[in-house]
């Protein structure tokens, strides 16, 4: 568990490139390389960016820390559910 969480700060904080937020095109690439095998459109620039707006809960055009937070935690939710599903249906 340890090794996922720094995994998840370092991968946001290289994104960033030294800056607190992740902007437009940042966001695009991170979600594009480091999430693309668990999102569907993860390659559609529209659709990655309507989901950028609605991250950004304070208006800003930009993820912060805490918003790339609500991301992961919806991408491992719906992990869990898709796995306890699948177990439920193997039973």
């Amino acid at each position: 568990m340890e090794s996922a969480i720094k995994t998840v700060v370092t991968t946001f904080l290289s994104s960033t490139r030294g800056k607190e937020n992740l902007e437009g095109g940042a966001f695009q690439k991170l979600v594009k390389k480091q999430l693309g095998g668990m999102m569907e459109n993860a390659d559609c620039s529209s659709a990655v960016k309507e989901m950028q707006r609605g991250l950004d809960a304070d208006n800003d055009g930009k993820v912060s820390f805490q918003e790339y937070l609500t991301l992961i935690g919806y991408l491992a939710n719906s992990a869990s559910e898709r796995k306890a599903g699948a177990n439920a249906n193997a039973s």
